[in-house]
């Protein structure tokens, strides 16, 4: 493990001290989990994306279901509208 020095406010520093206590943690503890925390979301955000962007099934498919589905809303639509005035 490395050692990391922050620069926060005051303020922060007071809530950080008494949130890491109140978790029974030190602060540093706490912004290491954070930040790994922040990591793992970050590297699922990726994956799921990369995973979109490579589902070329979503690119033919929902072209023609989209079309289907706006038609059928419109027709709902113009159905409860009822005849114009």
């Amino acid at each position: 493990m490395k050692n990391l020095t922050i620069t926060v406010d005051d303020d922060v520093l007071e809530w950080a001290r008494i949130e890491a206590a109140r978790r029974g943690t030190s602060v540093s503890r706490m912004v290491g989990d954070f930040m790994a925390e922040m990591q793992r979301r970050e590297d699922a955000y990726e994956r799921a994306y990369l995973a979109w962007r490579t589902d070329e099934r979503s690119w033919h498919a929902s072209t023609d279901a989209s079309d289907a589905s706006r038609k059928a809303v419109l027709e709902r639509t113009n159905a409860a509208k009822g005849p114009e005035a």
